[in-house]
């Protein structure tokens, strides 16, 4: 079968492109270079020949001779002169051969000494128990164990193997146990803040990694019309940047919650700005907690929490460990403002 269209292209099949190049003019030539420049070099579906223009100003020399090639590579490397030596090289060897020092073979001399037949005799004829209690009383402890030293001091003393302070004993480990799962029914809870239940006042969310994102979503949803819950906490929840704009919302509305706990999520810097911004406007939140994300929220994140800790006069615990001495200080000097204001409130409304 063919193409149709194909059908067109077959009376082009025995033209000679070379004829034809041969008949243009100089001008009609450099009017089709012309056309070249436009072509695109990067283009893989034009052939090599036609992704640039022949730059070529030298004419053809003929085919290529490799064994030419060589030949005049050769001729010129031995026509180029070669530099000069600053120092000419004359074989000469200069300064000292190193001898490496010999060092000294230290010999030791087995001393001979001699003791009295009769107290050769009693050590050649004494037990391994009574070679060590006569170790122990010159103090050459080093040679007997801690036991037997224990033996002959502590037991003329009254001192037990238990209580010898120079007996070193391993310590009983001690068994780690895993925390305990997270207790919290998660369907329940949420239903419970949809229903605005006065009983709860704290949602603890903490280390429940299978909640998927909607339902956290869900969860931020519904706070925004709930008047009951106080303390609201989702670290380690794997809650990401649209969580974190989901809560941004629901914090633009909520006039009860008093603490919220975010940390050690996959929140960005996105999000982060997202709840800064929110926070600019609620005047009922006093704490919240944001540290240990996954990735570090960046030098524009963290100006505009300084800034907003600032402007919010609120916010009396910040959770965030900052990168920057900047941002760091002026944090700091916020909260502290922050908490005197609470305290002065406190003394005028005690007198």
């Amino acid at each position: 079968m063919t193409l149709p269209f194909r059908k067109d292209l077959d009376k082009y099949k025995d033209l000679d492109e070379d004829e034809i190049l041969g008949k243009l003019s100089e001008e009609e030539l450099k009017q089709l270079e012309t056309v070249l420049d436009d072509l695109d070099p990067e283009n893989a579906l034009l052939p090599a020949g036609f992704r640039q223009k022949d730059q070529t100003a030298k004419k053809a020399s003929g085919p290529f001779d490799r064994e030419r090639l060589l030949a005049y590579l050769e001729k010129q490397a031995l026509e180029h002169k070669d530099r000069e030596d600053y120092v000419p090289f004359t074989r000469e060897k200069k300064g000292k051969i190193f001898i490496p020092k010999q060092k000294p073979v230290q010999s030791y001399t087995e001393e001979k000494f001699s003791l009295d037949p009769e107290l050769e005799e009693a050590l050649t004829s004494a037990t391994d128990t009574e070679l060590g209690d006569l170790a122990a009383i010159l103090g050459m402890s080093n040679l007997i164990t801690n036991n037997q030293f224990c033996d002959v001091v502590g037991g003329s003393n009254g001192i037990d193997k238990d209580s010898f302070s120079n007996i070193v004993k391993g310590e009983k480990m001690l068994p780690v146990f895993d925390e305990p799962p997270n207790p919290t029914n998660v369907e329940e809870t949420l239903q419970r803040i949809k229903d605005n239940d006065s009983r709860l006042v704290e949602v603890n969310l903490n280390n429940i990694k299978n909640i998927p994102i909607p339902t956290l979503k869900e969860f931020a949803k519904a706070l925004e019309t709930n008047t009951h819950v106080k303390n609201f906490s989702l670290a380690a929840t794997r809650s990401n940047d649209p969580v974190a704009v989901a809560l941004a919302d629901m914090l633009r509305v909520n006039t009860e919650l008093r603490s919220l706990n975010i940390e050690s999520n996959f929140i960005t810097g996105v999000g982060i700005l997202a709840l800064v911004d929110a926070l600019k406007d609620n005047e009922t939140l006093t704490e919240i907690k944001i540290d240990n994300q996954r990735q570090q929220l960046g030098t524009v994140a963290e100006v505009e929490i300084a800034k907003m800790l600032e402007e919010n006069t609120k916010i009396l615990k910040f959770g965030y460990h900052f990168t920057q001495q900047g941002p760091r200080a002026r944090a700091a000097a916020a909260i502290t403002k922050n908490n005197d204001l609470v305290r002065k409130r406190r003394v005028e409304g005690d007198n």
